[in-house]
């Protein structure tokens, strides 16, 4: 549609802050500015990542993400152990499809995400 563009992606959560150092810290970008006394707190944007955006909401999570983000990764094993010391989560098990392998990760909230190389 023209005059449509991508603003960022938004991420529910109890804690914005928390969420928003460990995204900072996956995938190297800073947190960047908070707005309505932290309810949004974002990561800045880079030419291949869009802004995200963590907004604290009332309710906790239920159940599988709808949507979820995939992050192209180098080394499997070393983003999984840098997932699982920033406070994320792995249930284990990894999944193959041709050349392309994936592991679906948690942040410390339980979001899945996927970190894949191939």
């Amino acid at each position: 549609m023209a005059g449509t563009r991508f603003l960022f992606v938004t991420l529910d959560c109890a804690d914005p802050q928390r969420l928003a150092v460990f995204w900072s810290a996956l995938l190297g970008t800073p947190v960047g500015e908070s707005m309505d006394d932290g309810r949004f707190v974002f990561l800045e944007g880079r030419d291949d990542l869009p802004v995200l955006c963590f907004q604290r909401v009332p309710e906790g999570k239920a159940g599988k993400n709808r949507m979820h983000l995939d992050l192209s990764v180098d080394d499997l094993e070393g983003v999984t152990a840098q997932v699982l010391d920033l406070g994320g989560s792995w249930a284990g098990g990894e999944h193959t499809l041709d050349t392309f392998t994936w592991r679906t990760l948690g942040d410390p909230e339980g979001n899945e995400f996927d970190v894949a190389v191939g």
